[in-house]
């Protein structure tokens, strides 16, 4: 099944698809290792960084390898994606899913970028991701700066066609100061608005609850990334510390394991419901 029909298939069933970003062979096996373990469909998530870090090609070989090795059902997707040029490089290289961030520019800027986006990707029958509205990324102030209002967002996705729409509700990429807390009631008025899939990110952090509570109002699609950085750095950082073993063979996978036990959380908590 294409990404585009899964996440409409799972929107309707009210669960959500879990989208990891992975950094190298490890986090890699990590997340997939999870997903292999819970049977459950996952989405890679690469960003310029990454891409920039590991090679493209590299990258998308380890992707496209790891899901056959583990028999996860997967796409392969572009987070972040900063320019029509590096969108057009990853669908060339066969990614399923490709976002376009013009989040910070003009909404009628935004709106431009993002239209030509989807044009290039329909060559590919692509899936395409936008997002509109202020999510705090690494480094910028968690404070409001605009959460996406419902309106904006009906007519965002009439003008672009994108298939998924990023939203701000409250999250922020990164860690966070305090426990967030996400606008239920705006996030139900934009489900009502726009048939786009909605995706939340900056899921690192956010509590199970508030997760399986924003998912049956009508988020899908979660991101998770900083987590799973923070998870293997500190475990390595710890296991490295206790003794003065060279061989990375052997200290990377105490780290690998931990990023699975972390995703196999995760993926248990998109897929439930709150009681």
């Amino acid at each position: 099944m294409n990404l585009k029909d899964k996440l409409k298939l799972f929107t309707q069933k009210k669960r959500g698809l879990l989208a990891t970003n992975c950094y190298n062979m490890e986090t890699l096996h990590g997340v997939l290792k999870a997903a292999s373990d819970l049977n459950e469909p996952l989405i890679l998530q690469l960003t310029q960084s990454s891409i920039e870090y590991m090679g493209l090609e590299t990258a998308v070989s380890l992707c496209r390898s790891g899901l056959k090795q583990y028999g996860v059902e997967g796409w392969l997707h572009l987070d972040h994606g900063g320019s029509i040029q590096l969108i057009q490089s990853c669908l060339d290289a066969g990614f399923d899913s490709v976002m376009i961030d013009a989040s910070e520019l003009p909404f009628k800027e935004n709106i431009r970028i993002t239209s030509e986006a989807v044009k290039i990707a329909e060559h590919y029958g692509a899936h395409v991701e936008a997002e509109l509205g202020f999510v705090a990324k690494l480094g910028q102030t968690h404070i409001n700066k605009g959460f996406t209002q419902p309106e904006e967002a009906k007519i965002f996705t009439e003008a672009t066609g994108i298939d998924s729409l990023a939203i701000a509700i409250g999250t922020a990429h990164g860690f966070y100061k305090e426990e967030p807390h996400l606008d239920l009631e705006l996030l139900s008025n934009i489900a009502a608005l726009t048939p786009a899939t909605l995706v939340l990110h900056g899921g690192s952090g956010v509590p199970s609850r508030q997760l399986q509570a924003a998912i049956s109002r009508g988020i899908c699609k979660v991101n998770l990334a900083t987590e799973i950085k923070n998870i293997f750095m500190s475990s390595l950082k710890k296991t490295l510390s206790l003794n003065e073993e060279i061989d990375l063979r052997k200290e990377f996978p105490v780290a690998t394991e931990q990023v699975t036990s972390l995703v196999k959380e995760k993926l248990i908590a998109v897929k439930n419901q709150p009681d």
